[in-house]
């Protein structure tokens, strides 16, 4: 059985965070572990507090999963503080897993930065050149590369100038574009585009979690990026279609709906 590692925060409620990744990761026939880097109380509505892991617990997590059941692939969520990070990357450096996943979990919902100045150069300059593949929405995408994305032709762009600091697999959400879903992996100077129709559907609470999780999946399975960010788009594009309609606000996708 494969085994795959979420590094991120919990969400209370089940929609998002490890919650989320931890039913996508066994919804893939995996085995699922987490280190959790902060407590959230949220639901469906919005964010209402958080707790930061002590960055040495969250060291203390990685040493006792690497040293025992050690993932075939890494996914790396809520990141919130410079210190977390740096925690993160030491342990990175020291067991070296391969196919590693960062999702960057900058903006909230509602717009807000969710990372300090510090944190945020920390993940850019020692989180993400570690990263096997990045996964990026749009506003992530223009807080990165600090320029405005209202297009592809936009989202191209951007992706040549996150490729100045990062030589990985990049790949920008497209998801809140006005006519398409369409994202785009730029891997080794080409630009690959998954297409992507509108779903009709306000539920899509931990879309972002669930993508990048399920890429980890593929990568630990073998699969290669392109084909990887394939089978996680087809999953998630059921997931969403599933219709699952749970509280108030923007409920969670349908995990197991295959």
């Amino acid at each position: 059985m494969k085994k795959v590692l979420s590094i991120a925060g919990s969400d209370c409620s089940g929609g998002a965070g490890i919650q989320a990744d931890i039913k996508t990761i066994t919804a893939h026939k995996m085995y699922a572990m987490s280190a959790i880097t902060a407590l959230t109380a949220q639901n469906t509505t919005g964010v209402y507090g958080v707790i930061d892991t002590p960055p040495e617990f969250v060291g203390q997590q990685l040493d006792c999963i690497m040293n025992d059941i050690f993932p075939d692939s890494v996914k790396i969520g809520m990141v919130s503080s410079p210190l977390i990070i740096e925690k993160i990357v030491g342990k990175l450096i020291e067991y070296k897993p391969r196919n590693i996943v960062v999702d960057p979990v900058m903006i909230s919902t509602s717009g807000n930065r969710l990372l300090s100045e510090d944190a945020m150069d920390a993940l850019i300059n020692k989180l993400i050149p570690l990263a096997t593949v990045i996964t990026p929405n749009l506003a992530e995408a223009e807080c990165l590369s600090e320029m405005e994305i209202h297009t592809k032709e936009d989202m191209q762009k951007a992706a040549l100038k996150l490729s100045g600091f990062y030589d990985g697999n990049i790949l920008i959400k497209g998801g809140h574009l006005k006519s398409t879903a369409d994202d785009l992996l730029y891997s080794n100077g080409e630009f690959i585009w998954f297409t992507g129709i509108k779903i009709d559907n306000p539920n899509a609470h931990g879309t972002g979690c669930t993508l990048s999780s399920a890429i980890a999946c593929n990568l630990a399975n073998g699969l290669d990026i392109k084909t990887s960010i394939q089978q996680a788009k087809n999953y998630i594009t059921g997931a969403l279609k599933a219709g699952l309609d749970l509280g108030k606000g923007s409920g969670p996708l349908n995990h197991h709906y295959r």
